[in-house]
């Protein structure tokens, strides 16, 4: 009896996941590693193909690619295992595709890969093919540099791209990608000008992530550069890679248009002296609608009283109304920073929160005096979070 109502309940269980709907199958099988998606095709008939037409596809390699040294048989068997591992994922990554039923939506690939990686070519080709694809990520590791084919450009229906270590350098030829919304390019080789081509052909583009060494070309100055980005509401970026690129002798107090719908800024090894804080602050004032501003300072960097003053004299007409938030890491109570501070305090009517982090030893004995310097120069009530 206990055997004939265990059974009975196997069934019921069954068909309740054979009868879910088209919608919540897929939504399963979207979160699941492919390799474990592939495996239900076992659960029954019905779901024997269902995971051959899932539209976001996520590969990467097992483990970490070890680096190997010169002529030793140990690095000659390291090489031929992360030669092997690179098949494997090669050999999955084509089965799976072979089998594909139906557009793919999103591809993401996280391997080693060097420059000459024609297996990684021939995928992107295929991908260009697709006409749907919405979300791409290729996150590379290694001591090369992959260079993106061509046929990467045609992907005009892209909405997400993600690119880690990989050469962008191409001729400015291509026509864009007109309804692209986030840009994020880490560790990727790129001139200023193939750069400021691209982003004048993303039209769409509300959110850009960009960490890279600056370039050598400085032709592009920060109009140029800002006026690529008429609708950006996210901007998350080394200030080395920006300032270096730019046409410094022409940083202007202002742009000529602001970017009214810049929500978001974040600067990491920011420093607020010289060309720093002068990119900063007119970064600032051309961003009346601003919510929030993350900066993540160098501390290692020396600063000149004299410049810094000067540049926030400069700026005193600046107003952030809609600030409701700053964050400050690798804060110290140096003049420049404590005078930056009492600067966005001052001229930030709604602003809630107050965060700085990273303080040293000194810095933490002070907190308490820090927090009553600083309040005592707020126009609203702000929480100040000294960690």
């Amino acid at each position: 009896m206990e055997a004939k109502c265990l059974s009975e309940a196997q069934q019921l269980s069954l068909d309740i996941i054979t009868t879910l709907p088209e919608t919540i199958t897929e939504t399963i099988l979207c979160l699941l590693p492919i390799e474990e998606a592939a495996r239900t095709s076992i659960l029954s008939r019905e779901w024997r193909y269902k995971w051959t037409k899932i539209p976001k596809l996520i590969f990467h390699s097992s483990g970490e690619f070890e680096r190997t040294g010169e002529n030793t048989a140990s690095d000659i068997q390291m090489a031929r295992k992360n030669m092997d591992g690179r098949c494997k994922l090669f050999y999955v990554v084509y089965q799976v595709l072979l089998l594909h039923q139906g557009p793919i939506h999103e591809f993401a690939l996280h391997m080693d890969a060097d420059y000459h990686c024609f297996e990684v070519d021939q995928i992107i080709l295929y991908l260009s093919r697709n006409h749907a694809l919405k979300k791409l990520q290729l996150e590379f590791m290694g001591q090369g540099v992959y260079k993106l084919p061509l046929c990467a450009f045609s992907l005009h229906q892209l909405t997400d791209l993600d690119l880690s270590q990989i050469d962008l350098d191409h001729q400015p030829i291509f026509g864009g990608f007109p309804k692209l919304r986030s840009l994020n390019l880490c560790s990727v080789s790129i001139s200023t000008k193939a750069l400021l081509h691209l982003l004048s052909n993303c039209p769409s583009l509300t959110r850009f992530i960009v960490f890279f060494e600056g370039t050598d070309d400085k032709d592009c100055t920060i109009i140029e550069l800002f006026e690529c980005l008429p609708a950006i509401e996210h901007l998350d970026t080394h200030t080395v890679s920006f300032v270096e690129m730019l046409v410094l002798d022409s940083l202007p107090k202002e742009l000529p248009t602001l970017l009214i719908h810049l929500r978001y800024v974040r600067l990491k090894d920011a420093w607020l002296s010289d060309d720093g804080l002068c990119f900063l602050a007119a970064l600032i004032k051309c961003s009346p609608n601003l919510e929030k501003i993350c900066l993540e300072l160098d501390c290692i960097y020396d600063y000149d009283d004299e410049i810094w003053s000067g540049i926030l004299e400069e700026y005193s007409d600046v107003s952030l109304e809609h600030l409701n938030e700053l964050e400050i890491g690798y804060f110290s109570i140096m003049n420049p920073e404590m005078e930056f501070v009492k600067f966005i305090l001052a001229r930030s009517p709604k602003l809630k929160k107050l965060r700085l982090w990273g303080l040293d030893e000194t810095d933490q004995l002070d907190s308490e005096m820090l927090k009553t310097l600083l309040r005592s120069q707020c126009v609203s009530p702000v929480e100040i979070v000294v960690e």
